[in-house]
C-alpha cells in the first residue's frame, strides 16, 4: 500500500437540473464564495489552467495547480488534473435525479507536500477526516447556493421548499 495515495469518492444530492449544477461547478474561482474551504482559485490566462489554495480542519493550506484534462469533456463530466501539493485527478459526475442532479466526486492523487508524505502513516486517518469535513462543507454550500438561485417554494432534490 502507498500511504501518500488517497483515492476519495463523495455523494451530494443537490437542487436543481445538471446544467445548473454543471454550470456552477465550471466556474471554480467562484468556489470561496459558497465552499468555505477552498480558500482561493486564481485563474491563468489561457483559460485551461489555474492554481487553488484549500484548508479545512487541519493547520496547513494545500496549494494545487489545476488544469482541464484533455480530450473533450464527456457530457455531465468535469474532469481536471492536479500538480502542487497534490498529484493526481479530480472528476464531477452529474446525474439527474428526479428534479434535482446526484454528484459524485472521485479523485485519486498521490501527496507530494514533505511533511504530509512523513506524516503519511500516523496521519492518515486525519488526512481522510480532513478531505471528508471539507467535502461536506462544499456540499452545504453548494446546496445553500443553488437553492436561493432557485427560489422560495420549489421543490427539488428531495429537499423541502419553503412556502
Amino acid at each position: 500500500m502507498d500511504w501518500c495515495r488517497y483515492r476519495f469518492h463523495s455523494r451530494w444530492d443537490l437542487p436543481g437540473p445538471p446544467a445548473a449544477v454543471l454550470a456552477v461547478l465550471q466556474r471554480a474561482e467562484e468556489y470561496p464564495r459558497w465552499w468555505r474551504q477552498v480558500r482561493a482559485v486564481v485563474p491563468a490566462p489561457d483559460g485551461r489552467t489555474g492554481e487553488a489554495r484549500f484548508r479545512s480542519l487541519l493547520p496547513y493550506t494545500l496549494t494545487v495547480t489545476v488544469s482541464q484534462a484533455p480530450g473533450p469533456p464527456a457530457p455531465g463530466v468535469l474532469e481536471v488534473d492536479l500538480g502542487g501539493d497534490l498529484e493526481g485527478w479530480a472528476r464531477w459526475t452529474l446525474v439527474a435525479r428526479g428534479a434535482g442532479t446526484r454528484v459524485l466526486f472521485d479523485q485519486v492523487v498521490d501527496v507530494r507536500r514533505p511533511a504530509m508524505r512523513r506524516l503519511a502513516v500516523p496521519g492518515r486517518p486525519f488526512f481522510r477526516l480532513n478531505h471528508r469535513w471539507m467535502m461536506r462543507g462544499g456540499g452545504r454550500g453548494l446546496r445553500a447556493l443553488l437553492a436561493a438561485e432557485r427560489g422560495p417554494g420549489r421543490r427539488s432534490g428531495g429537499e423541502r421548499g419553503t412556502v
